[in-house]
């Protein structure tokens, strides 16, 4: 697609991957808006980037549905759904909560098959999307002390095979990326520590790899993209 014709809503745009993905897309002409649950770290970020905000849980059914109300009221349409916002809390198996195990289903999946289906809804009407999940590698395999994140984030893989064999023939592009490690404060909410900064992903990778896959012509698009870092000689 060209970007500059891009109607974009990013989940979980105020921090971290979603808001690198949200300043490259509005710096190459996306009109874009950022949704998050944190009301003054969102409209902290909005100011920064120049874009528009909504403040929603992707987990709540209401905020979701409002926030697209909003963003096509604002912007005309929407033809980008960025499904973004995630959380993680690693932890061995024994010692994983049953509470932790929800609340991470409750965003990394049930969030991303709420703002997917309000998104299709609009994309089918007007015969045109892009729907691009945020994953990651532990979509594809698995690592001790990950099991509920990880369980998460194989439910996001299954949500986007089934989309886009369901969505292709309405002309919506439905792909998923899963980067690997990333240097951002998900990290550390997480309980994870990364060695070697220097040489592991950032987030501008990852949102580099997103402005990739939209602006494919629209005659193609990329079913998924996992980004590894370089990390030269190192672990």
């Amino acid at each position: 697609m060209n970007i500059k014709d891009a109607k974009v809503v990013v989940t979980g745009g105020s921090s971290g991957i979603g808001f690198a993905t949200a300043k490259v897309l509005k710096d190459h002409g996306a009109t874009v808006l950022i949704s998050a649950r944190d009301e003054e770290k969102l409209n902290r970020a909005a100011k920064e980037l120049g874009v528009l905000s909504y403040k929603a849980n992707v987990a709540n059914e209401n905020d979701v549905k409002a926030m697209f109300e909003f963003a096509i009221k604002e912007m005309g349409h929407v033809n980008v759904l960025i499904n973004n916002a995630g959380i993680g809390l690693m932890a061995p198996l024994v010692e994983t909560s049953t509470d932790d195990f929800q609340k991470q289903w409750e965003i990394n999946t049930k969030g991303i098959f709420l703002a997917g289906r309000e998104a299709a809804k609009h994309f089918i009407e007007q015969q045109y999307g892009n729907i691009i999940n945020m994953g990651s590698t532990a979509a594809v395999r698995g690592f001790a002390t990950g099991s509920g994140y990880v369980a998460s984030k194989f439910a996001v893989s299954g949500l986007t095979e089934c989309w886009r064999t369901e969505l292709r023939p309405y002309n919506i592009r439905v792909s998923q990326v899963n980067p690997s490690e990333v240097v951002t404060d998900f990290i550390k909410r997480s309980g994870r520590e990364i060695n070697n900064t220097e040489f592991k992903l950032k987030a501008s990778e990852i949102a580099h790899a997103v402005l990739s896959m939209l602006t494919m012509n629209d005659l193609g698009f990329i079913p998924s993209f996992e980004v590894w870092a370089t990390n030269p000689n190192r672990g």
